[in-house]
């Protein structure tokens, strides 16, 4: 016997020996080579193959059946109607401002731009960008949006011969006839077509119609620069209108047209030395369109982009697809504006404000912006809005733009935070409406005894001396929530005033915005405030009610969210917003309006450095109303300046104009109503008691004509303040005797010591 046979003798005396190990080994023998048998490389390989086979040949199909339709992108324009939420009609805005050019009246060099900015292989691409159309195919099957990437072909056969929407099978048209339009045109024919079809913003089809709204200029005189403008435009419109962006918008514009200026240079399309001496060119202000004068043009403007978000949001479309999808497509929008609100605000700007200014008397004058915007704080809805002069003289709508700090109505979110958090001063004490602080003007911020470097000064340098967060509220003290915003720590802050609506996105968390310094929008301010008057649940003011587009109904978002801080907190600043009506800064020209006739009003008034900005933001227990005033020189580059001399008066303050104003058109449409408040803290559901003069802080007889709206009329000594500390400690010899004369709710809780502001000793 070999030594082979040998081995194979044993080995078949071994598997007898063990018959369960020689079941096993077969069962699984069995199981592995069924799995390989399923899943060979071969079928593997051959499925796919079959499938690309199959996708081919569906293509083939796809191609064959789909031609290339007749061109209409004219014919699909139709005019929007605006209505009022009665339902009567508002504004119908539509006329279409299209004029095409052929392409040798466009300057080569303007020409490339738009190659530079959408597609730079262009010349020599077959039409489509595969990769992206299948990313973006896939995107909608899978419900993540849309994402760029069409070539210039693609744009153009979707402006032209296709429409927005968002769907598999208008992407796979897109495709079919991209490639059959490419093979059939020259590049210079869908060049001249993108550029005559596309969207420029101000109610400007092509590029011909787009030189006149910016440039004031024919196509053929474009220069280099300005062509880079109009294309970098394409990518969004309104958000890089030069004469509407705010600051984040306009650098937006400004890298994208550097972006397209360095892609040129990279071609060679353009010379590098020719580029390094290129300076921005700043678009002409534009002119309104018929339908849109007075407030109609801001209205329309504001219910475009908010359906436009809508439709971003809902549909994945980028911002160009979405504004394309809305503007004179042929829209029923109705609004959620009260026409007769409408009036009295408008009536109410004039009475208080414009009917008082003369340009040609003093300069300062035709400097004075205004905005102002109301919301319904049950329902979300913006009921009224004031957005300039007249749309056709001023484009930037005031209601909306966030160019501008609103300064020290900022201080109730500083507040709101320290009572959500239940955060303590430095030394200890829970921080509420009778907290005392030091408000020494210009005292040095501590962290826990290190300085912050940060030492604002109060109106006027006032100093207060001892002083509670109530007393500090209504008269505007810097000095004590600058110290607050760092007892609680300015990312708790700026976090807070974040879920209540401020658009926090790139501000920093410092103790400077304490005072406001960021950028808001009266709109902004007025959803922050409706919160608070909501109990603490979010209000995202809507002012598109609904929009009906043939069968075609879109939704629009519930105003009305969440709750975002508790009840006893937004009560809890509603009832300390009380006083500076009351007892504060808005007292003469809200508190001693005559019409009030014993209403129940919160609200703050703000001031921003140089008097650039002024603001009263109030509300009853229905309406909330932000009214702001800016000054932006009247002549280009349209700088920030100083309201100071305004209507020939001296300061300018939230308490002065802003607030007459407010004052004169909520007790214009509000009916008597109550807070219905959950707390024990504040000026609403306390009377507030006389403090005794002290050595620490004596207050002074000799009051101011008018208060300010961040320091008191008169001041306390500050002589013996302590100022070393983190916050002032409680004078022991506080007198509690009631003065207000319009306590606006009898207690519900203990009454504690809450010192009344030293102004108001032996005033009316």
């Amino acid at each position: 016997m070999g030594r082979a046979e040998e081995r194979r003798a044993r080995q078949r005396s071994a598997r007898r020996a063990a018959p369960g190990r020689r079941t096993s080994s077969a069962a699984v023998g069995t199981g592995s080579s069924g799995i390989r048998r399923l899943f060979t490389w071969k079928k593997i390989l051959g499925t796919f193959l079959g499938l690309c086979l199959l996708g081919i040949g569906g293509f083939v199909v796809l191609y064959l059946v789909v031609d290339v339709p007749q061109g209409n992108a004219a014919a699909r324009q139709e005019s929007n109607v605006y209505k009022y939420s009665n339902g009567s009609v508002m504004a119908r805005v539509g006329e279409v401002n299209r004029e095409s050019v052929d392409l040798s009246k466009v300057p080569k060099p303007v020409q490339r731009t738009f190659v530079a900015a959408e597609n730079k292989t262009f010349y020599h691409d077959s039409g489509i960008d595969l990769k992206g159309t299948l990313r973006g195919v896939v995107n909608t099957l899978t419900g993540k949006g849309t994402q760029g990437g069409s070539t210039i072909t693609q744009q153009y056969v979707k402006n032209y011969y296709l429409n927005q929407d968002q769907t598999v099978t208008r992407k796979l048209k897109e495709m079919v006839i991209s490639l059959k339009v490419d093979r059939q045109m020259s590049k210079d024919a869908i060049l001249a077509g993108y550029i005559n079809t596309s969207y420029y913003g101000r109610n400007a089809y092509g590029i011909q119609a787009a030189a006149q709204a910016y440039y004031r200029k024919d196509a053929d005189r474009l220069t280099v620069g300005e062509g880079a403008y109009l294309a970098a435009l394409l990518q969004a419109p309104s958000q890089y209108d030069w004469a509407a962006a705010g600051p984040v918008g306009k650098k937006l514009v400004q890298a994208r047209w550097n972006y397209v200026l360095d892609n040129m240079v990279k071609q060679g399309w353009l010379g590098a030395s020719e580029r390094q001496g290129m300076k921005f060119p700043v678009p002409k202000d534009p002119k309104g369109t018929p339908g849109e004068e007075g407030q109609k043009g801001y209205l329309v403007r504001l219910a475009n982009q908010q359906l436009e978000k809508r439709l971003m949001d809902e549909q994945g479309m980028t911002a160009t697809q979405a504004e394309s999808a809305v503007v004179d497509r042929g829209w029923t929008i109705t609004l959620n504006i009260d026409p007769r609100k409408q009036k009295v605000l408008e009536r109410s700007v004039k009475a208080q404000l414009t009917s008082r200014l003369d340009p040609k008397q003093r300069s300062v004058d035709a400097d004075v912006q205004a905005g102002a915007a109301s919301v319904d704080p049950k329902t979300g809805k913006v009921v009224a809005l004031y957005g300039g002069q007249d749309y056709f003289k001023h484009y930037v709508n005031n209601a909306t733009r966030r160019d501008y700090q609103p300064a020290s109505t900022f201080k109730p979110l500083i507040f709101a935070s320290a009572l959500e958090g239940s955060a303590q001063t430095q030394d200890g004490r829970p921080i509420n409406a009778n907290t005392v602080y030091d408000g020494t003007s210009g005292r040095q911020v501590l962290d826990h005894g290190a300085p912050v470097g940060f030492h604002p000064p109060n109106e006027d340098q006032h100093d207060y001396g001892h002083i509670t967060v109530q007393q500090a509220m209504n008269q505007s003290v810097n000095s004590v929530f600058a110290q607050m915003g760092v007892d609680v720590g300015m990312d708790r802050v700026m976090s807070t005033a974040g879920r209540l609506g401020m658009d926090t996105k790139g501000m920093q968390a410092v103790p400077a915005q304490t005072l406001g310094s960021m950028g808001a929008s009266p709109l902004e301010m007025a959803g922050i405030y409706a919160t608070l008057d909501n109990h603490g649940r979010k209000v995202t003011p809507g002012v598109v009610a609904k929009a009906v587009l043939k069968n075609r109904v879109v939704t629009m978002p519930d105003p009305i969210g969440g709750q975002v801080i508790s009840r006893n907190t937004a009560d809890t600043v509603t009832s300390v917003l009380t006083g500076v009506v009351d007892d504060g800064t808005a007292r003469d020209s809200v508190a001693r309006n005559p019409a009030r006739n014993g209403q129940e009003v919160a609200g703050k008034t703000g001031t921003s450095d140089e008097d650039r900005s002024a603001w009263f933001t109030g509300y009853t227990p229905d309406l909330v109303t932000s009214v702001g005033l800016f000054g932006e020189g009247a002549k280009p580059p349209h700088a920030q300046v100083s309201l100071r001399g305004t209507a020939g008066g001296g300061r300018v303050n939230g308490g002065t104009f802003p607030a007459e104003v407010w004052a004169a058109y909520t007790f214009g449409v509000t009916d008597q109503a109550a807070f219905d408040l959950q707390t024990t803290q504040g000026a609403a559901v306390q009377p507030t008691p006389t403090p005794t003069p002290t050595p620490s802080a004596t207050p002074s007889t000799s009051p101011s004509p008018s208060p300010s709206d961040s320091g008191p009329t008169t001041s306390p000594s500050p002589s013996g303040t302590p100022s070393g500390t983190p916050s002032g400690t409680p004078s022991e010899t506080l007198s509690p005797t009631p003065t207000r004369s319009l306590p606006t709710r009898r207690p519900t809780g203990g009454v504690s010591d809450n010192p009344l502001n030293p102004q108001d000793q032996g005033q009316p």
